[in-house]
C-alpha cells in the first residue's frame, strides 16, 4: 500500500509515524516549504517535494493534511491520480473533491495532536466517508491498520462532531492555559493542579458529564464566586468565569 501525505503539520506528523510504525510505505511527503517537508519526509525516511506537479502519480492514497483555508485551493492545483483523494478535515465536506478526481472520501482522526507528542493510534477513533461502497471498504481497511475504532460518518453529522471537540478539548485547554497563568503570578506550580484535571477527566468514563460536575457555580455560591471574580484582573478572564458559572447553574439547575 502505497500513501502520499499532502501537508506536513500535526496530524500528518501523527500519521506518517503511526503508519510507518505499521510498514505502509508513504512514497512523498509534500509541503509548501522544504523545511516542514524534509523534517517529515527525514523522520519517515522517504523523499520530499514543494511542488505538486512533482507528487507521484501512482499512490493507493492520498492524505491532505493541511489548513482548512488552504485545502480548496490545493486540491484544485493537484494533477490527476487513480488514488483515493482524502481530506482530514473535521469541519470540510466530502464533495469538496468532487469534480477533481473519481475516488474520494475523508479519514478524519478525532483526537488532538501535536508534532512533539507521539500518539497511540490504535485507540483514537477514525471517522470516514467515502463517494462510493468500494472506496469505503478500501479506505476502512486502510484505517484499520492503525486504528480499533473506524466508524462511518457523514459530513453534515461530522461538523458537529468537529464542534463537541473544539468545546471539550481547545476551549478546555484554553482554560488550562488561563489556571497556568494565574499560577505563575502567585508562584505556584501547574503541576500542582494536574491531579485535578486527570481525575476531572476520568470520572466522566464512568459518569455523565451532569453527574461529574462539581463547584460553586453548581449551587450559585455566590460568596464563593465573588471573591473569585474580586480576584480575577483579567476583564476577559473575569467575563469567561462568569459565563460559565452562569451556564453550568443553567443546565444543572433542573437536574
Amino acid at each position: 500500500m502505497r500513501v502520499v501525505l499532502i501537508g506536513a503539520g500535526n496530524l500528518a506528523t501523527q500519521l506518517a509515524l503511526a503508519l510507518s510504525d505499521k510498514s505502509v510505505e508513504i512514497v512523498q511527503v509534500y509541503s509548501r516549504t522544504v523545511e516542514s517537508a524534509k523534517t517529515l519526509a527525514d523522520m519517515i525516511n522517504c523523499p520530499y517535494t514543494t511542488s505538486l506537479d512533482a507528487v507521484v502519480a501512482d499512490a493507493d492514497f492520498y492524505i491532505f493534511s493541511v489548513k482548512d483555508s488552504v485545502l480548496e485551493e490545493l486540491i484544485g492545483m493537484m494533477p490527476a491520480t487513480n488514488g483515493i483523494w482524502l481530506h482530514t478535515a473535521g469541519s470540510m465536506p466530502m464533495g469538496i473533491f468532487e469534480g477533481f478526481t473519481k475516488n474520494y472520501g475523508v479519514l478524519y482522526p478525532f483526537q488532538t495532536f501535536s508534532k512533539s507528542k507521539k500518539v497511540d493510534f490504535s485507540v483514537i477513533p477514525i471517522f470516514i466517508e467515502a463517494n462510493s461502497s468500494e472506496n469505503i471498504a478500501k479506505i476502512e481497511g486502510f484505517c484499520r491498520i492503525i486504528s480499533d475504532f473506524v466508524h462511518i460518518l457523514s459530513s453534515e453529522k461530522r461538523q458537529y462532531l468537529h464542534l463537541t471537540g473544539v468545546f471539550a478539548c481547545n476551549f478546555v485547554n484554553h482554560l488550562y492555559h488561563i489556571s497556568e497563568a494565574i499560577l505563575a503570578k502567585e508562584d505556584i506550580p501547574f503541576a500542582s493542579i494536574l491531579p485535578l484535571i486527570e481525575e476531572t477527566a476520568n470520572k466522566v468514563k464512568d459518569l455523565s458529564p451532569s453527574e461529574a460536575q462539581t463547584g460553586p457555580a453548581l449551587r450559585m455560591d455566590k460568596n464563593v464566586i465573588d471573591k473569585h471574580l474580586d480576584l480575577i484582573k483579567d476583564p476577559s478572564w473575569k467575563e469567561i468565569y462568569s459565563l460559565m458559572s452562569e451556564d453550568i447553574y443553567r443546565m444543572n439547575k433542573k437536574n
